[in-house]
Formats: C-alpha cells, sequence, structure tokens
C-alpha cells in the first residue's frame, strides 16, 4: 500500500489545516507519513498545496503520482490533473468551483451544503473534504473524531459535535457516492509520531537546556520560535521577538555571557546581518546556536520555497579566522539530536554551532516510532557556584592545553569575568602586542579544531558496502536518496552517503568514505543548489572529485521519481 493525496487550493481556505489533519490521522492509525508543503509569499490568494504520501512501510520523500486530489479551487485541477496515476481520483465541489466536471475519475462531493447540513456553517467544508478522504480509504472514523475532539476542545462540546458531523457526513457520502474507488487501506500498526523538521530542532534546544531563544521572523525559521514559545512556560525558556537579526543574536549572546544556553534563528538573509555578531561570539569565545533557515536567494528571493545555497555562507561568514561547528540534517530524527549536538558542543568548547535546515525539511513531516532519549547530552561547562568561588583566582581566557579556558558566570562569585572584542590577554583586558596575538590565536583556533573534530561524526553509510554507484548529499536531500538507493539496489550495487556533520569536515578515521567513493564506478552528488557546493567543499577537503552532479535551484525540492530519472540517465 502506497498512496499519494495533494489537497490543492488559494491561501486561506484551509489547506493546511486538511493536510495536517490528515497526517496525524494517517500517524495514529499506524501508518507511515511523509508530507511536504508549497505554497506562495502570500496571506491570501495564489495556489498552494499540501502534499501527502502514506504506506505500510517506511517512506522518506514525496512521489509524483496521485492518487487522490482534493481540489478547492479550479487552478488546482489545471495544475495536477495530469499528475494523477491509474484509477487516481479527483473530488471537488462543483458549486464553489462553479464547474462541473463530467470525467469518470472526478467525484464532485458539495462540501460547504454538507458542512451547512451537518455542522451548521460552511466554514466546516474542510471538514467534511477531510472525512470523504477517510470514506474513499475505507478507513474507521473514529480517530479522526478524537483528533476533532482534541483540536476543538476549548470551544466547547457544541462546536466538537458540528465537526464530528461534518466529517461523517463527508465520509457517508464518499462511501455512497465513490464505489469504484480503488483505495483500499491494510491494517494499521502501533501508532507514530509525526514530526516536522521545524518542531524537531525546536525539540532538540529544548533538550540541550535552551533557556533563551531571540529572533526575528523569516520564513522558514519562524516556526522554531513558535514551537518553542509554546513550550516556553513549561521549560522556562525566555523568548524574545527582536527588532532584528542583528538584536536578534546580540541578545543571545548577552543572554549565553550571563550564563544560559541561548539560541538564535534566522533565514539567508538574516543570517547576512548576524555575521558581525558571529564574530564577536568567536572573538569573546561566547557559546550560541544559530539555526539558519535556507530559501532560495539572493536577497528576498523566493521566501516560502526551499533551497540550499547557504552551505558555503555559514562555513566562511564572518570576518577572521575561529572554530565553528556546522550541522546539517536531513531528517526531523537527526534534527532533534543535531541540535542537542550543537549546544554540546558549542558550551564545551566555547564557540558558535550552525544548524542549517531548509524550507522543505522544515515544513516536511515525518513519522517515527520514537526517539531514543539516552542519545541526548547534556553537560554543564560553566563554572558556577561553590567551584567559582573557590578559585583561587580567575581569568576568562586564560591559556590551556586544550585551548578551552573555565567559563565563570558573572555575579556567581567575586571574580571578575571580563571579555573584549577587540583582542585581549588571558584576563580579557585590550592588547596590542604581537606576541599575545599569536598565542590567542592558537589557544582560540589550532588548539580547539582538532579536538572538536574528533567529535564530529562521519557520513551516513546506507546501502551496499561494496557499491558501484555512490549518491552523495548533505542536509534534505538524506530522504530522497535514500528511496532511489532502494530502488537502485534492485539490479545495481549502490549505496548512499549523507552527511550531516559538515564541520569541521569529519575525517576518514572512523569510515574510509574517501576510499569507498575513488573505489565507485559512478559517484554522483546530488544538491538543491546551482553550484554544487558541498562537491567544491568535498574537493578542497579530501581532493576527491565527484564523477557526475545533479542540482535543482528551481525553489523546489526533489521528488523521488524525479530523481530517478535523472539517475537513469546517468547511469
Amino acid at each position: 500500500m502506497d498512496y499519494t493525496l495533494k489537497i490543492g487550493g488559494e491561501a486561506g481556505q484551509g489547506i493546511q489545516t486538511v493536510g495536517d489533519t490528515l497526517a496525524r490521522v494517517f500517524a495514529r492509525t499506524g501508518y507511515h507519513v511523509f508530507s511536504h508543503q508549497d505554497y506562495e509569499s502570500r496571506v491570501r490568494g495564489g495556489h498552494n498545496f499540501y502534499q501527502i504520501r502514506l504506506s505500510d512501510a517506511p517512506i522518506t520523500a514525496s512521489r509524483d503520482r496521485i492518487d487522490i486530489l482534493i481540489s478547492f479551487d479550479r487552478e488546482s485541477i489545471i495544475r495536477h490533473e495530469k499528475e494523477l496515476s491509474a484509477g487516481g481520483t479527483v473530488i471537488y465541489d462543483s458549486a464553489v468551483l462553479k464547474q462541473k466536471h463530467e470525467k469518470p475519475n472526478f467525484l464532485n462531493i458539495p462540501f460547504a451544503a454538507l458542512a451547512v447540513e451537518h455542522g451548521g456553517s460552511g466554514i466546516m467544508a474542510n471538514t467534511v473534504a477531510t472525512g470523504a478522504v477517510m470514506g474513499m480509504l475505507g478507513m474507521d472514523l473514529s480517530v479522526l473524531s478524537g483528533i476533532l475532539s482534541d483540536t476543538f476542545r476549548k470551544k466547547g462540546g457544541e462546536v466538537i459535535k458540528s465537526n464530528i458531523n461534518a466529517a461523517s457526513a463527508g465520509y457517508d457520502f464518499a462511501v455512497k457516492n465513490c464505489t469504484g474507488c480503488p483505495f483500499p487501506v491494510s491494517q494499521g500498526t502501533e501508532p507514530k509520531m509525526l514530526i516536522g523538521g521545524t518542531e524537531a530542532v525546536g525539540l532538540g534546544a529544548l533538550s540541550a537546556g535552551c533557556k533563551f531563544y531571540s529572533a526575528y521572523p523569516m520564513t522558514p525559521s519562524t516556526g522554531i520560535m513558535n514551537y518553542i514559545s509554546t513550550k516556553a512556560e513549561e521549560f522556562g525558556v525566555v523568548v524574545e521577538q527582536a527588532e532584528d537579526e542583528i538584536a536578534a543574536i546580540n541578545m543571545a549572546l548577552g543572554a549565553s555571557f550571563a550564563g544560559v544556553r541561548s539560541m538564535t534563528g534566522t533565514a539567508g538573509g538574516g543570517f547576512a546581518l548576524m555575521v558581525e555578531g558571529l564574530s564577536l561570539a568567536a572573538m569573546t569565545e561566547t557559546p550560541v546556536v544559530i539555526a539558519l533557515g535556507q530559501r532560495p536567494a539572493p536577497a528576498t528571493g523566493l521566501p516560502t520555497r526551499t533551497e540550499q545555497g547557504d552551505l558555503l555562507f555559514a562555513l566562511y561568514s564572518a570576518h577572521g579566522e575561529f572554530p565553528r561547528a556546522v550541522f546539517a540534517p536531513g531528517t526531523p530524527r537527526q534534527a532533534f539530536y543535531l541540535t542537542n549536538k550543537a549546544f554540546d558542543i558549542a558550551e564545551k568548547y566555547q564557540i558558535p554551532a550552525i544548524v542549517i535546515t531548509d524550507q522543505y525539511l522544515g515544513d516536511s513531516q515525518w513519522t517515527f516510532s520514537g526517539f531514543d532519549t539516552k542519545r541526548l547530552k547534556y553537560a554543564d561547562y560553566r563554572v558556577r557556584g561553590k567551584a567559582f568561588k573557590d578559585l583561587p583566582g580567575y581569568k576568562r581566557h586564560a591559556f590551556t592545553e586544550s585551548g578551552v579556558s573555565p567559563l565563570g558566570v558573572p555575579g556567581d562569585a567575586a571574580h571578575l569575568v571580563v571579555t573584549d572584542s577587540d583582542e585581549h590577554d588571558e584576563e580579557g583586558h585590550i592588547i596590542e602586542d604581537a606576541a599575545t596575538r599569536v598565542k590567542m590565536v592558537e589557544k582560540r583556533l589550532l588548539r580547539k579544531l582538532p579536538l572538536i573534530r574528533q567529535e564530529i561524526s562521519p557520513p551516513l553509510h546506507y546501502g551496499s558496502k561494496s557499491p558501484d554507484i555512490v549518491l552523495a548529499g548533505w542536509g534534505s536531500t538524506y530522504g530522497v536518496m535514500k528511496e532511489a538507493v532502494n530502488a537502485l539496489s534492485k539490479t545495481k550495487n549502490a549505496a548512499m552517503l549523507h552527511f550531516s556533520e559538515i564541520y569541521p569536515f569529519p575525517s576518514a578515521e572512523k569510515f574510509d568514505y574517501p576510499g569507498m567513493l575513488r573505489a565507485a564506478k559512478v559517484s554522483v552528488c546530488i544538491e538543491n543548489n546551482a553550484t554544487g557546493q558541498f562537491a567544491l567543499l568535498m574537493r578542497a577537503e579530501t581532493g576527491y572529485v565527484f564523477s557526475a552532479r545533479i542540482n535543482k535551484f528551481d525553489g523546489r525540492p526533489f521528488s523521488a521519481d524525479e530523481l530517478m530519472g535523472e539517475l537513469d540517465a546517468l547511469v
């Protein structure tokens, strides 16, 4: 069983509500779910869609063929009818669209009329559509009823009852009128956790003890701030919406200097404003975590689309030479663990750590059986309380063998905590002499960097141990590459290398991935950018040149079918 549903319509028509509700129903019923969205940068109008794939086997990407198209406007039919699979069906409301289709694969369902008749209000037309999909799939309505009860609990019993009645009306209509619907579903298993990349980053921050989050809203990072703010009271987090990105990073640095784990988030345009603060964090050795959500650029670009165009920007931005850690999760599970790791590395080595995501990963939803919290790390590396008071003396930037100085909390003891954005001595006071400058650079950069590199994991290897074909990528290409390897492996020795810990670039001591690449007959680097930024980084760090590249930079993610078409042409 492997079905794809697409909900299409204008902004403001509740596309996301229907998609989120159905995805939750499928996950709670025990199916594997993958969803992604496509929306324009406008509050009303335009054309948006929400695509859901459900299966009785694990899935990690979207496909091109649609089995059920839920059309809330004419544009959805014009754009997506050609994507229907054999037996695919379009459901729509002819009264709303003011257009009737007589084709056998079109099912006219009076969403609005049924909503008024059974729910008491046309606003419940989306609930009718959701129930209709359940009827087409032959699924039990009880899970949907439970979700509607949870969603509308604060609005009272009458609202809950009206929505359940509306869903039932849609369900009954579909069962009665879609007698030839070829969409039987298999029995679900245990309920699964449904989570998106944005929520996973926020959850990872909470797991790491984040106590301060500041940001200026900018798609696609805004959801992180929104998620953490909903948990702020429960976890004791201060969330501040700053006036701009410059203020956001400086607030985070101030909170970190004062003694708490801090984070900020933005997109590429906002990160451009943060780079002076990034360099300040490096000079003052103040830990901070930055979430960088990529979208097409330059300038405002396509604000609500996806791209992997900021990798080299994250690696080389800000003036001067200093260590940083850069992580690029490919799944919500990785986003959860790597955000936790970013905090640990930032605090342990007193450096900035960057978690790179993109619109595709941020908005896509995946199902998992759960996250293993035993893998999480939390250690307080700061000098506090009695340990700080008992120190005979304190130098904020003291020279040490590891390059890591004691990180004292101002006001927690009589010791003075001093730092400066100018080059400084061990106590934090401004200097001008060459000898101290050399020792400080060695401390901040050359001593720390090898230690940080030891904590960087090698790329994830999936597939054949001796592959003839190797797919390589980073960040959000994980899922589509995995499905491509599964397809290729039916006839060929194929594998993928997925890089989620980018910098310091992973060494080959734990896993000789450069050797695997060199032994393969074909190696393909897959990226959502125009210039092949990761391929360039691989060459710079290892000398290895991929035999082929597949680059997509139209603001849309790869689908599994699309990537397989590209690979078939190559191999």
